[in-house]
Formats: structure tokens, sequence, C-alpha cells
């Protein structure tokens, strides 16, 4: 894997997905705005560094040499659309490991300059969205005729700062589905509903991941919902915080936050990711007032510890099929259609459960 560059690597994120890689025997040469923390980091794992930033003149020849470039560096709505436009102009490979929807989106629009660059856009290899980009391509795949598709998580855990700061981006902006294939705002926590994952009903509302533009480009169906499990007191806070949009948009409150999120913040420590899980669960259906549905779970490891495997893997894999006939296909791709829906089963603590069948 030494044509492989991997950008932001000296983050929490970025630390476990490099550590994971070059446990694997692979050799990423690491980089970042940050000279001395790169450093620090090539010379402690044997690794080579570049130190670079997105607004700098050399950013199309920093990356010339590579063959896939994979960006750890948040918040995404800020950093993917440079580093996507660099890798086009010099026909390299590009993965990130945002959950934003607003990235994903962005990124679907540069599909058909990227099939002409011959390159592979593939973003969100990590936590969010691999299992659940699988579990909806799997459950598809169940069910061909399904119009409606609805995910949803369940879980806790201490964020990093770079998720922290990526929530605060979007903090305000309220929510969105899709609906016949389009995507439609709506106010944070618009809906609720109550969903077993496995252990009992837990209540759950609307979020805005990014999952309603990726399973979009799996799965082929036009509407798309996705809950996360919460009390009903954060869901309230979750509309509280969407009232409050405006204030954290100023730009000195928003550095205020960004800095106490630094100084606060790095992400679950060892224990925690080797203890943690998260829950997942899926529906496909048909429209009809008596139509078919498919349902299944999938629970996974901590978000973080999984994401440092389907990254680093996802990556390895790109760059590996490049020069092959079955080379990832060029433009924009998600796990599933890079990858196939068993994806996510590839990996260790990763386990699928099929609760309904279209013949129950």
């Amino acid at each position: 894997m030494d044509s492989l560059l991997v950008y932001g690597s000296y983050g929490y994120t970025g630390r476990l997905i490099v550590s994971e890689a070059v446990s694997r025997g692979g050799s990423p040469v690491v980089a970042g705005r940050n000279g001395e923390s790169v450093r620090r980091q090539a010379g402690a794992l044997g690794l080579d560094s570049r130190t670079f930033d997105l607004e700098s003149a050399d950013l199309v020849d920093s990356l010339a040499e590579f063959d896939a470039v994979l960006n750890c560096a948040g918040p995404f709505v800020e950093t993917a659309v440079p580093m996507v436009e660099a890798c086009l102009e010099v026909e390299v490979d590009y993965l990130d490991v945002t959950g934003e929807f607003p990235v994903f989106q962005r990124l679907t629009g540069y599909d058909e300059a990227a099939r002409d660059a011959g390159i592979t856009l593939l973003p969100g290899v990590g936590f969010d969205v691999v299992p659940t980009d699988c579990l909806a391509a799997f459950l598809h795949e169940q069910l061909p005729s399904a119009d409606r598709l609805v995910l949803a998580v369940s879980g806790s855990g201490t964020p990093s700062s770079g998720t922290a700061r990526s929530l605060l981006e979007i903090a305000g902006d309220g929510g969105v589905v899709r609906r016949n294939g389009r995507l439609v705002e709506v106010p944070a926590a618009f809906r609720s509903r109550e969903i077993d994952f496995g252990d009992g009903p837990e209540h759950a509302v609307t979020i805005p991941l990014g999952d309603v533009v990726t399973a979009a480009e799996s799965t082929g169906i036009g509407s798309i919902e996705v809950y996360a499990a919460m009390p009903p007191w954060a869901a309230r806070a979750m509309s509280a915080v969407d009232s409050l949009g405006r204030l954290l948009e100023a730009s000195p409150v928003e550095r205020a936050v960004s800095r106490l999120i630094d100084a606060v913040l790095d992400g679950p420590d060892d224990r925690e990711r080797r203890e943690s899980s998260i829950d997942v669960w899926g529906e496909v259906s048909e429209s009809e007032s008596d139509g078919r549905r498919v349902r299944a779970t999938m629970r996974t490891p901590n978000p973080y510890a999984l994401t440092a495997e389907t990254a680093a893997v996802a990556a390895q894999r790109v760059v590996d099929r490049r020069s092959r006939d079955d080379r990832v296909p060029p433009g924009f791709q998600t796990p599933a259609t890079a990858f196939g829906s068993e994806f996510a089963l590839e990996f260790g603590g990763v386990e699928r459960t099929v609760l309904e069948t279209p013949d129950d």
C-alpha cells in the first residue's frame, strides 16, 4: 500500500487507520498541514511523510505520485471538494471517511468527471456508511421491487474531536429525507418511531446521515429515511439546537465551540473501542397497502474500531485493483457498489440477522 497517501493522518481517526494499515503490512505515506505532527507520526511508524494544506499552490503536484488518496481530515464539507478536484486533475483515486450527507451530495456531482478521468470517488469508507450501505444493498437484493427504505442506528460512545466538529458544521441545518428521488429538508428530529434493534423497542428520530444519498446510489430506491435511537429528551434537545442554527453559524461562536471541542474531546479509549458496539436496523418495503417487506439487523464493533479496518481495507483494495481487470469502477461509488453488499461481513464482530422475508 505504498501508493496510498493518507491525509489528516495524525487526527484521532487517521491515527487508527494508519496503524491498522501498517499492521496489515502496508506502508502508506502520511500527510497533513501540521509538519511537526506528520513527521512525529512518520518517525514512530517508519513511514514517509508529506506536509501541505489544501489551499497550497502545490496541492496537485503533492498528489501526483500516488495511486489513491484517503482523506481523513474533517470537516469534510471543507476538505473533500478541493481534494477531489486535485485528484481529478492528476487522475488519482479518492476515498474518505465522511458521514456528512452534504459531502456525498456534492461528490455525486463529480461522477461524470471522474468517469471521464478514469478515477474512483469512494467517500464514506468508515462506519457511516459501510454497514448501513451494505445492509441497504442486501435488503434490496432480497426485494428488488421495494421503493421505500428505512435505516436506523443505536449505540452510544465518545466522539472524536473531528466527528464533533463535523457535527457542528451541520448543526442547526435541520434534517433531510429522500422523497420520490429528491432530498427534502425537514426539521430536526421531525419524525419518530419505535424500533426494535434486538433488545426491545427503542425511541428513534430521523437524523441527516449520509445514507439518504448513498443508499439511493446503492439501491435505486427513491424514498429513504434514517433514524437514530435516542430518548425523547435528546430528541427535544436536537430540535432546540436546530432553532439555534444561526447562532452556531456565527463565526466567533463557531470558533469558540471548535476550540472547546478540541480541548475536551479526543475519542474513545482502547477499552471503549474493544467493548462497545453499534446496532443497525433496516427495512425495505413496497408502497402498496399490502406490499411486502424485508427487515434485518446488523451488529458491529465500536464505530472507530470498525472504521480503522474498513478504511484500511478499502484503500488497499482500490490500490491493488487499480492495475487489474477487476479494478473498482470509475465514477462515484459507495462501499456496496464498489465491493458488494457482503463487504461489511468481512470484518470481525459484524453479524447480520434477517428478521423478516417477503414470504413471512
